[in-house]
């Protein structure tokens, strides 16, 4: 048996697990079935997003999603052919919306952030990927003082949290984005909010640094995962068996069926995230702007301005509907007078979700040589360092911080 462990997926999430196990001595050879980092990496909004620790599963979202459904165009939609499968993974969401359960997610989340953050510190500093890392915070921006106070509960858990940020108004707002709607009454600046120079760019910048450390890059599509012997055996679509010592579960969206094959039944479904980038100079736009009661983000790259975020709660298989991607490009434009939406290039993507707003982190039913890693939402570029560590802790029989039991796939039944 090889003492290596192979990874399932090149993605951000696979990658960070690379460093890690490197990091630890391990060998390490990555599986990816399309090009690296060309999943959700390619085309999320970049943010490095700490302090987004509410889960979407939450009361609130409750009272606004009935609404935000019947608009086939709004921030939360779901295709009419689609609800009938969905609909178990919404009976759990609900679930994990009430009291009691939002407020365990939300202590787990917080927990799982504050280990990202420092192991993303640590992952940027070993990677030489500091200067890809912009510190200009995050601006949530409000119609209405209702809007804002509507937000308040939110932002009192973040204060319970350690959080930092600032209501800002009139002078203030304009000097942290000049050119905003008037439309736009009130906003709320997260200084510590960060966003990487393009996601892309970063996961392959970190890509190019495992490779350049000893790792191996298989391309071909995993078909099964078994436990063999003392080991773990992979099998590829073209028939190439893989054995190695152990296995990390990293291919995001497409990770369910084959946890299913390991025993495991887990909920995961897929947000759809659509997006329209920009040519850089189309607006001046100096830090991330989330429009909440919207569903989207504008954020400066430096490939770019990228328009984008919402779900679409829709599977893997249905065509995309980029009329979304229009209808966030023409709110952006009434919040930013004289944007220039000319030349922009679309993308759509799969966020791997799971109901409760938490990943999967932790070994298989199977076999504790196969460890889960997937299921992080829009948080994978957020938690895939601390999702990396937790990993490389776990195959070396350490104990990982208290808060991973929660993650554990067994959580679902």
């Amino acid at each position: 048996m090889t003492r290596e462990v192979a990874i399932v997926g090149a993605g951000i999430v696979g990658l960070a697990c690379a460093h890690h196990c490197l990091a630890a001595g391990r060998r390490v050879r990555l599986i990816e079935r399309g090009g690296v980092a060309e999943g959700a990496s390619l085309g999320n909004a970049g943010a490095l997003a700490f302090t987004d620790v509410l889960p979407l599963a939450s009361p609130g979202i409750l009272r606004r999603a009935p609404g935000w459904v019947l608009d086939p165009l709004g921030p939360l939609a779901i295709p009419p052919a689609y609800l009938p499968r969905i609909a178990p993974w919404l009976l759990r969401f609900w679930r994990a919306s009430l009291p009691d359960r939002h407020r365990h997610a939300l202590r787990v989340q917080a927990g799982l952030m504050r280990l990202s953050a420092n192991a993303m510190a640590a992952m940027v500093e070993a990677a030489g990927l500091a200067g890809r890392l912009r510190r200009d915070g995050n601006l949530e921006l409000y119609e209405s003082e209702a809007e804002l106070a509507a937000a308040e509960p939110g932002w009192a858990a973040r204060a319970r949290e350690g959080i930092a940020f600032e209501h800002v108004r009139g002078a203030r707002l304009a000097a942290l984005q000049p050119g905003l709607s008037p439309r736009l009454v009130a906003g709320t600046f997260t200084p510590n909010w960060m966003t990487v120079d393009d996601p892309h760019r970063f996961a392959l910048a970190l890509h190019a640094d495992v490779m350049a450390k000893g790792a191996a890059l298989t391309k071909g599509e995993v078909t099964a995962i078994a436990p063999a012997g003392e080991g773990v055996r992979l099998t590829l679509a073209d028939g190439t068996v893989l054995d190695a010592e152990a296995c990390v579960l990293a291919a995001g969206a497409w990770s369910r069926g084959l946890a299913r094959r390991l025993g495991d039944r887990i909920p995961l479904d897929t947000e759809r995230g659509y997006n329209t980038t920009l040519p850089p100079g189309a607006f001046p736009v100096r830090r991330q702007l989330t429009f909440g009661g919207h569903g989207f983000v504008v954020t400066p790259l430096a490939t770019g301005l990228r328009v984008g975020g919402a779900v679409e709660l829709g599977g893997l298989h249905r065509p995309p509907n980029f009329a979304r991607a229009d209808a966030m490009l023409r709110k952006a434009a009434a919040f930013l007078p004289g944007l220039d939406t000319a030349g922009g290039r679309q993308w759509m993507g799969f966020r791997p979700s799971l109901p409760d707003s938490l990943p999967v982190i932790g070994p298989s039913r199977a076999s504790p040589r196969v460890i889960y890693a997937f299921g992080h939402g829009h948080l994978g570029l957020t938690q895939s360092a601390g999702t990396g560590r937790i990993v490389a802790d776990l195959l070396a029989g350490r104990t990982p911080a208290p808060e991973v039991a929660a993650l554990r796939a067994g959580r679902f039944g």
